[in-house]
């Protein structure tokens, strides 16, 4: 049985499912590379990515199996399964259509990590969260920058040490999650988000996008200001742009 499900709709909607249901979704290194594969290979018809995981949990972290048996590698191989890791997370991060976490149950470790990475997020109110890794005599590195990007540097200098769990309405105050509902209205929420998404431009999408990973903590000078303005004057000309243009004049939807 596949580690993962890759299913892409007619609307452009593709969900990826992690499918070890009975491992609560952790991540060993088999999962983490299909999971990265998979991504970098979507085609353009997707529109929007939504990870979700089968069974109770979304991604309870690192198999401990695996990190168990990292006792067994030499230095390098250990810094291949991290950087593997890392990878997968930046794939995620960076990945050019809007991103949509629909979380159930434990998102713990690198479960909270993938969250942390996804545009937005969907919890429902039996969701827990939780950065772990000191517990087992670890450090959350890879997942870290996605962490406190979402969180911030002083609800990470609590967690990070605690490393005691918190739950969705916990995630939502301190900004890992944008929505929380019942487990019964999560796939509706879900599609609710969907709904909006699919009502912008795609291009335009992945520019914002890019205009938040560029800009995001820069100081506003002369040159920053210089390259916005030329940003907004590229995609002004745009032919999706021009479309949105046309469509809010003559009062209609857009072509897309």
């Amino acid at each position: 049985m596949s580690n993962l499900i890759v299913e892409t709709a007619s609307n452009g909607v593709t969900r990826i499912t992690l499918n070890r249901p009975e491992q609560h979704n952790a991540l060993d290194r088999a999962l983490i590379d299909t999971l990265r594969r998979s991504i970098e290979q979507l085609n353009s018809n997707t529109r929007i990515l939504v990870l979700e995981g089968r069974g109770k949990s979304f991604c309870a972290g690192a198999d401990i199996s695996w990190m168990r048996n990292s006792v067994t590698l030499t230095p390098e191989e250990n810094a291949a399964d991290a950087l593997a890791l890392s990878d997968l997370l930046n794939t995620l991060d960076t990945y050019r259509c809007p991103t949509i976490a629909r979380v159930q149950g434990a998102a713990i470790g690198g479960g909270t990590g993938l969250a942390a990475c996804c545009d937005i997020v969907v919890a429902s109110e039996d969701a827990s969260f939780g950065l772990s890794e000191v517990r087992l005599g670890l450090i959350p590195a890879t997942i870290s920058p996605y962490v406190m990007n979402a969180i911030g540097r002083r609800h990470a200098r609590r967690y990070f040490l605690t490393a005691e769990r918190f739950d969705a309405l916990e995630a939502y105050r301190i900004g890992l999650v944008h929505d929380v509902c019942s487990s019964h209205e999560l796939g509706y929420r879900v599609s609710l988000q969907i709904d909006k998404l699919l009502k912008g431009g795609e291009s335009a999408q992945g520019a914002a996008k890019r205009l938040i990973a560029d800009t995001f903590g820069r100081r506003v000078d002369d040159s920053l200001r210089q390259e916005l303005a030329e940003r907004l004057a590229t995609i002004r000309s745009d032919k999706e742009a021009q479309e949105g243009f046309s469509a809010f004049i003559e009062k209609r939807p857009p072509n897309w």
